[in-house]
């Protein structure tokens, strides 16, 4: 069984975590970088050890010694080069937004298709261990149907009208920022959790600071929101809402959900991963704490320490890679499938395109808008 050769397009925070959560794995093998600048990608290698670093990313792309590719870059670089991914026959796994628009992410879907591959999305706050765990109780109906769910994720590296990155450019960025920066962590986290999608939403967004100022004292027209709140009905008939904000002070980023179901509620913080909240309204509340001896056989799959060991965001990186990559295995090597995936597919990430563009849209127009199917 001969090892898997990864190819890493960006170099930035992202490209340094799949790097250090790739190494996690056995038979894993980071072969080589490329960035938008070449001499960040010679500098990326050469602290990072990986033994190739290329000018271009097609010359990556196009190695024949790469199997696997992970695209690392900024949202504008995402659809070009997960088509050249795809159109080369090699297994994706790109950053979201998987594209700028649900036209471009339906081309990728086709392409994945066609070319028989496996590909995906990092959403990778699905592999918590304790989110594994609340999914099973929704599926089994622990505490009965759910009928509402509410949350947030909020942060404040905006909150200053001196705050400037690339995200508040929509050339860049695309035409929704904290929507489908964060927001899209949100519904695709809760959808999972539920296994039920998103099918209607409405939408109140606000941008705080129409006008920013760079470093230079220049000034930066703002067209992106950042923060809002939506209304959402689900598939299965729950209802809910959450908000959305980078402009929140002293909220580095919380995101959390509360799921209300007959006789319970149950609640995920991701500041505090390794807890799961449960609401009773005739005896005490509870808490339960990620334990691998208390949790159910897939949930404990995905905790690597003993209880009372915390475990957080990079674990939860390692597991979407060690889910995805079990996924690579059985196709490279013609392996029937030993069971089912939980990584983001490239359907999963059309269709959060579909629910952004949804949100846009029913902000714009101030009325429920149904998200296509």
């Amino acid at each position: 069984m001969g090892s898997i050769r990864v190819g890493i397009i960006g170099t930035g925070f992202s490209a340094q975590a799949h790097v250090d959560m790739l190494r996690r794995l056995p038979g894993i093998e980071v072969t080589a970088v490329a960035g938008t600048d070449s001499s960040k990608a010679l500098e990326f290698a050469e602290r990072l050890r990986v033994p190739k670093a290329y000018e271009r990313a097609e010359e990556l792309i196009r190695d024949p010694d790469i199997d696997v590719v992970h695209n690392c870059t900024p949202n504008d670089m995402h659809y070009p080069l997960n088509r050249s991914v795809l159109e080369e026959g090699k297994h994706l796994l790109s950053e979201k937004p998987l594209a700028m628009n649900s036209e471009e992410s339906g081309i990728l879907c086709r392409l994945e298709r066609e070319r028989n591959v496996v590909a995906g999305v990092c959403f990778n706050y699905r592999h918590y261990p304790l989110i594994s765990e609340a999914r099973k109780w929704i599926s089994e109906q622990k505490y009965g149907r759910p009928h509402m769910v509410i949350g947030e994720y909020l942060q404040d590296w905006l909150l200053f009208d001196t705050d400037i990155n690339w995200r508040l450019d929509p050339e860049r960025g695309g035409a929704s920022r904290a929507v489908a920066d964060i927001g899209s962590h949100w519904c695709d986290l809760v959808q999972f959790v539920l296994d039920s999608p998103i099918t209607e939403v409405f939408a109140d967004l606000k941008t705080i600071h129409p006008v920013r100022t760079d470093p230079a004292f220049k000034e930066v027209e703002v067209q992106t929101e950042d923060c809002g709140s939506v209304l959402v009905h689900f598939e299965d008939g729950t209802q809910g809402m959450f908000a959305v904000s980078q402009v929140s002070a002293g909220r580095k980023n919380k995101l959390r959900f509360e799921i209300s179901a007959r006789t319970a509620s149950i609640a995920w913080n991701q500041e505090r991963p390794n807890e799961l909240w449960i609401g009773k309204r005739d005896e005490p509340n509870q808490t339960l704490m990620k334990d691998p001896n208390l949790l159910s056989a897939r949930a404990a799959s995905f905790s690597h320490y003993p209880g009372g060991h915390q475990e957080g965001w990079p674990d939860a990186l390692r597991n979407l890679f060690h889910d995805f990559y079990e996924a690579v295995r059985e196709k490279k090597e013609g392996l029937p499938k030993r069971r089912n995936h939980l990584f983001a597919t490239l359907q999963d990430g059309h269709r959060i395109m579909k629910l952004i563009e949804a949100i846009l849209l029913s902000h714009r127009e101030r009325r429920w808008i149904r998200v296509e199917e």
